[in-house]
């Protein structure tokens, strides 16, 4: 009877044992197929790419690499090498010119919904121009040509409270919103001109009102090329400050090879800049602009490096991010010479940069 009952207990631990086991391989083969792609931490650094052509570079046809010649969604191939956060551009009523256009409304939507869906964080930047708009050029949409300033204002807030509204309703709800871009002589010219500093306030404004009015917790950025340039920066955000602008973030572009110079001579006055930005108005800074010359790989990593060390040193946590601007645009397809791709449609090592800081 011992002996039998002995075999009984055996076996009841044998088959409790054997079915606990595969439990646990069953749970554990279900996690591991199932488990979605982790969403980017909302406090964590940014690290960024504006990715505004990769939707015509796909549809012309241009195919991405792994290191390991495996062909990739481009959009992987960046959060592998770090990338967390994807900045797009929006253009009001643009052309089909597959550099100078797209990035329309429907096109910003789509590309927005297939990085937050890879878990990525998402930054819009309204230019409030049918192309380009920057330092040297602030042109207004065709249909907004011929309106008075009392209506543009309305175009502003309308156009920006649109295509929140559209991403909203197809589930993504941008962290950052930059009204503007690289706008130290202002936006929709002439109305909008920095010279009439009263003026592009209420633009600014308005495009903030719109934002908040979308979702509240979405900073406002307002953007200023050559990050390098405190007195640029003190010019403008005073006026900022006078002319009650309201906005969250403080976002500069930093790209030596512009400056003519290598980032050593300049990096020390980026890191001035960014500290004095926040101490002095009391806001958040980030680079939403990088670039480095493609052929110099090691001078494009170390600069990155030195870039996103000098935004992270910034005190409490107000230094929020890096980002590099069209680092898919291989100068075969763009012509642009500060992209960050290899011409056998792999990225540059210098990628590696936000990986490893």
């Amino acid at each position: 009877m011992k002996i039998i009952k002995i075999i009984k207990t055996v076996l009841t631990l044998t088959f409790l044992l054997t079915c606990g086991l595969s439990l646990t391989s069953c749970s554990n083969a279900q996690s591991t197929t199932e488990q979605p792609t982790p969403a980017s931490t909302p406090n964590a650094f940014a690290k960024g790419a504006d990715t505004g052509w990769l939707p015509q570079m796909e549809a012309t046809g241009y195919h991405f690499f792994d290191s390991n010649g495996t062909q990739k969604d481009c959009l992987q191939l960046l959060k592998d090498r770090g990338i967390n956060t994807i900045r797009l551009r929006v253009w009001v009523n643009p052309s089909n010119d597959k550099t100078n256009g797209h990035c329309s409304k429907a096109e910003t939507v789509a590309l927005a919904v297939r990085a937050k869906n890879l878990g990525m964080r998402i930054m819009i930047d309204f230019h409030y121009s049918d192309s380009w708009a920057d330092p040297s050029k602030q042109t207004k949409p065709a249909a907004w040509v011929s309106h008075p300033f009392s209506e543009l204002l309305n175009d502003v807030y309308n156009h920006t409270f649109d295509v929140l509204t559209d991403l909203k309703t197809a589930g993504v709800t941008p962290e950052w919103v930059q009204i503007g871009n690289e706008i130290p002589g202002g936006m929709l010219w002439p109305e909008g001109n920095s010279s009439n500093f009263n003026q592009l306030a209420q633009l600014l404004n308005k495009g903030y009102d719109a934002t908040k009015a979308v979702n509240s917790s979405i900073k406002v950025v307002v953007h200023v090329d050559e990050g390098n340039n405190n007195s640029k920066f003190r010019w403008f955000f005073d006026n900022a400050t006078t002319n009650h602008v309201k906005y969250d973030v403080i976002g500069m572009s930093y790209y030596p090879y512009w400056l003519s110079s290598d980032y050593t001579a300049t990096i020390n006055n980026l890191s001035v800049n960014l500290n004095d930005m926040v101490s002095r108005y009391g806001k958040e800074v980030m680079v939403v602009e990088v670039g480095g010359d493609f052929t110099l790989v090691q001078n494009t990593h170390d600069m990155l490096v030195a870039v996103i060390n000098a935004v992270k040193n910034v005190p409490n946590n107000k230094g929020l991010g890096v980002i590099y601007w069209e680092p898919e645009g291989e100068k075969s397809w763009s012509g642009y010479q500060l992209n960050c791709w290899q011409s056998n449609g792999k990225p540059s090592t210098a990628l590696d940069a936000f990986k490893e800081n």
